[in-house]
């Protein structure tokens, strides 16, 4: 046989393309269209509606960047589409980029009544199946022009990032507005084709059922009338039926298809705009059910529900009953998809609590997995989190965009720190945006690291960010690929369903032990320093003001405990922490209202905490302590001077001054508390960092705390990547302005160092060292004016260290210090939490700090046969992309050496930096809530349980990663204790020992217990 194949596919593919595509409207009546350009913010609809329109021409530019435009469409059905299938078709000019991040627009009647979105691949909206003819056609449509911030991928620093820069030239131009006859005949054409031509091309040539496609779509070409495309349309589908007809072989892949619209809660637009897209996308996704019964649509992200049911509410009745039907799976049981590094433990904690207790409010449905595709990199205390928020799967995407290693496997056991495993899933499609296109049922297939103990995967289908979700033309893929020949199946099913039966097939799946860490997007661990900052300091503020609410409520007459602000709080915070908001990856709009929240949550903090010591009454001057750990340490007293006081854990003291160990001497650039010296250099760096208590043990290879600055411009997505090349370009911060003593007192020294440097920042660091502390301080105020570097503070140790030790949410990780491995090479930024350590055996040191993320850890070995580990923290970046001013100004931060240091070292003074002691006058109350012994028996919250009964809630964890044992004592009458979940739902009872609690905790065990008060 003659090789055509060239001809058949080129001839398919224009017919396809220029006469089938082209017919699917078998005829079109213009819309009368008026528009009304709102003013500013968007308005509601009663405002809208009450607006004079002007009229509006088709080709007419329209949309300021991040205008609102409402546009009154009308028309009438011609009597002769009578029994015909009538839709409105709405092109408002979309561009060809990509589906979402653009115009997008909600269709609403003139009630009020939302019916669906119209999107860049989603621009009908249905009228009549049939027509009777005459129907009347009144919209007011709601516009937005939001800017294509991803346009030219990324090439440019644009400033449409923040409506203050943006301008007010129109973005779109408007291309369409009519009614339409759909011809279902020739859609359903469209849709044959596609299937068969994109599975054609991805079976391999030697195939015969590549062949046998290739010589039918000639002969079914052959069938069509070029001067009558819909009415040829049946006999060219009728030749194409034989093949479309064949089953998949038996033993062919199983594709799960989920509905999907991953939308992210604020990213490439800000918060407001989310409220709208979720509406719009959500009103696609009813309308869709409705036509559809065997769609699935599953859902994350509590916060988008709510702001639907606030805002929407007959959007919100819609979906509640597209719940109840089965269509709609409430999934990932999180108040947000947040990000999976940075938030702090009891945030992920809550994050869970809030997002699935949402879920049974409002649904009755108790979510089953944690469903997070899109975050950049998973902690190691994710599995037994997720379990003890009574989940039994988790799914995630984003590591298949790792740029050195492949992840080994698809489906498998995700073992965390503590020993707990939970079923995980990675699907090998390699995208949440599927649309079931023959190259990703190819990949599929190809990708799945299982084949022979596994036969399924899950392919989340729908486009996300504004594309409106899944559309019926996927729909219609997903039904003709579900038995057919040279295709794996594809089955549209709830995500609990596809676990279930993953998990049965294949119950002894591979088990993946440690982080699930991302081999790119490593810079989020530092991009816009501020926003993670006030991440940080939130989370404090919060541990804070529940303790000594909980202090109040317990002890102090007639106060109230503060349930409702708490939570308000908790979940503005909980929302910040989504995947691309916290990490720093959003535009300049997102960041700037970021910093704004932030600072009014602190405001908001500082009262309750404030009005909680107030109410434990009048009194002297009192230290209150929220560490989860005895302080004996310098305090600022409110006039300023500095007092060495003892204050116990959770407790409070008065301020008495104590007797410190051995007071503070400085001489020249020396500071010395008899524990440590520190030698300042004329340059501002370290010289020279002696162990006093170590027989004068020298800390320091080299200069200490040299700050370096690098050139940092990632191949790709600035904001979000570091890459390694970074390295080989830098600057060493070696011209100090000025080295002060600026404190010499026998509580504190200090001294100040001042540099300026690059394109006019400045830096001003001082140097503190305490009475009664080896901890030594560098309080930073940085006033930043770079453009794509970053700043990094190296302290060279003297110690062969195989691996560094970093904080994580209720533990720690170890990564190894060496690069054998690619792996071990790829891990060249690291995140932690409030410190790092490294350590041989006898000695060890921890860099600890108040707001930083990322770091990096290297070791080498000198010509003197020694070994130099380096820490290294990475303190501000300077991105120009997605935010063209990203990090810059001023930044205020504050990091620590901790020389002789163990992991419960790191672990006490890194609460302790991060909770300062707070003095107030109160009378204060002798006993703290809840006191512990036991070495590394940790309190993590301490708050009244959510259900208001008046029980107190306390979540202990194992923080030095071995067992222990201690007692855990209340100072209130404990009437009986409960083990509970995270949701705060009793597991057992918990044994009570002379009006104590006894416990015993695994490595890294987080345990929450429920105490009821006598």
């Amino acid at each position: 046989m003659h090789d055509e194949r060239r001809r058949i596919e080129e001839r398919a593919e224009r017919l396809h393309n220029q006469r089938i595509k082209t017919a699917i409207y078998a005829a079109t009546v213009p819309l009368t269209v008026e528009a009304w350009q709102a003013p500013g913010e968007p308005v509601p609809f009663e405002e809208a509606a009450a607006a004079s329109y002007e009229p509006f021409a088709m080709d007419t530019p329209w949309g300021p960047p991040w205008g609102t435009t409402w546009f009154r469409m009308r028309g009438q059905v011609p009597a002769e589409w009578a029994g015909r299938r009538v839709e409105t078709v709405i092109d408002l000019g979309f561009t060809g980029d990509w589906p979402g991040n653009q115009a997008e627009a909600l269709v609403h009647l003139t009630d009020g009544t939302p019916l669906k979105a119209v999107n860049p691949l989603n621009q009908y909206v249905p009228i009549a199946n049939p027509a009777t003819g005459g129907e009347e056609i009144d919209y007011l449509v709601e516009a937005a022009s939001n800017p294509d911030i991803l346009a030219n991928n990324f090439s440019e620093p644009t400033p449409l990032g923040d409506v203050l820069t943006a301008g007010d030239k129109p973005l779109y131009t408007f291309r369409r507005a009519d009614l339409a006859v759909l011809d279902e005949e020739v859609f359903h054409l469209d849709l044959d084709l596609q299937v068969l031509r994109e599975l054609m091309v991805h079976l391999g040539e030697h195939e015969p059922r590549r062949h046998e496609i290739l010589h039918t779509l000639d002969r079914a070409m052959d069938a069509l009338d070029l001067d009558d495309v819909s009415g040829s349309a049946a006999a060219v589908r009728a030749v194409l039926a034989p093949v479309l007809a064949k089953p998949a072989h038996a033993s062919a892949h199983t594709v799960s298809g989920v509905g999907h619209a991953h939308i992210d809660s604020a990213w490439l637009w800000p918060i407001r705009e989310t409220k709208r897209k979720t509406s719009r996308t959500f009103s696609n996704v009813t309308a869709l059910a409705d036509e559809y019964d065997d769609f699935i649509f599953a859902c994350s992200q509590a916060q988008q529900y709510e702001w639907v049911r606030d805002n929407y509410p007959k959007v919100w009745a819609r979906i509640q009953e597209s719940v109840k039907k089965g269509q709609w799976a409430p999934v990932g049981g999180m108040w947000v998809e947040s990000d999976g590094n940075l938030p702090g433990g009891e945030a992920i904690a809550r994050q869970l609590m809030h997002g699935k207790r949402f879920f049974i409010e409002h649904f009755g449905i108790e979510t089953k997995g944690v469903w997070l595709p899109d975050s950049f990199g998973y902690n190691a205390a994710y599995p037994q989190l997720a379990k003890l928020a009574g989940n039994e799967w988790f799914l995630t995407q984003k590591i298949s965009w790792n740029q050195t290693n492949t992840f080994p496997h698809h489906t498998f056991w995700w073992e965390g720190i503590d020993g707990t495993r939970i079923f995980t899933h990675f699907p090998p499609v390699d995208t949440y945006n599927a649309r079931f296109s023959g190259e990703e049922m190819d990949r599929a297939v190809r990708n799945y690291a299982e084949k022979g103990a596994g036969t399924r995967s899950l392919a989340p289908f729908g486009w996300g960010d504004g594309g409106g979700g899944p559309t019926r033309e996927i729909m219609e893929r997903a039904r003709r690929l579900a038995d057919l020949e040279g295709s794996p199946k594809v089955v549209v099913e709830h995500p609990d369903e596809f676990f279930a039966k993953a998990r049965e097939e294949y119950p002894d799946a591979p088990v993946w032990n440690g982080e699930l860490y991302l081999e790119l997007h490593r810079a989020t661990y530092t991009s816009q320093a501020r926003t993670k900052q006030g991440n940080r300091r939130s989370e404090h503020r919060l541990r804070e003001a529940e303790l000594w609410a909980t202090t109040a409520a317990l002890h102090a007459p007639g106060y109230s405990y503060p349930y409702e602000k708490l939570d308000r709080l908790w979940k503005t915070v909980l929302l910040h922490q989504f995947h691309d908001i916290l990490p720093g990856s959003s535009i300049a709009w997102v960041h700037r209202e970021a910093e704004a929240e932030y600072a009014r949550v602190a405001k908001e903090l500082e009262e309750l905490t404030a009005e909680a010591v107030a109410a434990l009454g009048g009194g002297t001057a009192r230290v209150f302590n929220t560490s989860p750990f005895d302080r004996a340490e310098v305090v600022r007293t409110a006039e300023g001077g500095p007092a060495y006081v003892e204050v116990p854990a959770s407790g409070s003291a008065p301020l008495t001054a104590a007797e410190p160990p051995q007071p503070v001497t400085v001489a020249g650039r020396v500071l010395d508390n008899g524990l440590v010296r520190v030698e300042v250099a004329e340059d501002g760096t370290l010289a020279s960092v002696r162990d006093l208590r170590a027989g004068g043990r020298e800390v320091l290879a080299d200069q200490g705390n040299l700050l370096r600055l690098h050139t940092d411009l990632p191949n790709y997505w600035d904001a979000w990547d570091i890459d390694k090349h970074y390295k080989n370009r830098y600057t060493d911060l070696l011209d100090a302005d000025s080295v002060t003593v600026v404190e010499q007192d026998p509580l504190l020294g200090a001294i100040r160092v001042e540099r300026s440097f690059g394109e006019g920042s400045r830096l001003t660091q001082t140097i503190t060292l305490r009475a009664g502390s080896p901890r030594i301080d560098f309080e930073t105020d940085l006033d930043w004016h770079e453009a794509e570097k970053i700043l990094k503070a190296g302290f060279p140790v003297d110690i062969r260290a195989p691996h560094s030790s970093a904080e994580i949410q209720f533990g720690h990780i170890q990564r190894p210090t060496h690069t054998n491995t690619s792996w071990e090479a790829a891990r060249f930024e690291v995140s932690g939490h409030r410190w790092v350590h490294i350590a041989e055996p006898g000695y060890g040191v921890a860099v600890i700090n108040d707001s930083t993320y990322g770091h990096d850890v290297s070791r080498t070995v000198r010509e003197d046969g020694g070994t130099t580990t380096r820490v290294s923290l990475s303190l501000v970046r300077a991105p120009r992309i997605p935010d063209p001013e990203a990090d810059q100004g001023r930044h205020r931060f504050v990091y620590s050496l901790l020389p002789g240091a163990g992991i419960e070292d790191a672990v006490a003074e890194g609460y302790a930096l991060n909770l300062p002691l707070r003095v107030a006058h109160s009378a204060g109350v002798p006993e703290p809530v809840v006191s512990v012994d036991g070495e590394g028996v940790t309190v993590e919250a301490v708050k009244l349980a959510d259900d208001e009964s008046g029980d107190v809630v306390v979540r202990l964890y194992e923080s030095r990663g071995g067992r222990a044992q201690g007692t855990l004592r209340t100072g209130f009458p404990l009437a009986g204790a409960q083990v509970t979940d995270l949701l705060e739902r009793p597991l057992q009872d918990a044994e009570l020992v002379e009006g104590a609690v006894p416990v015993t905790l695994r490595p890294f065990q987080i345990l929450t217990l429920r105490l009821r008060r006598g």
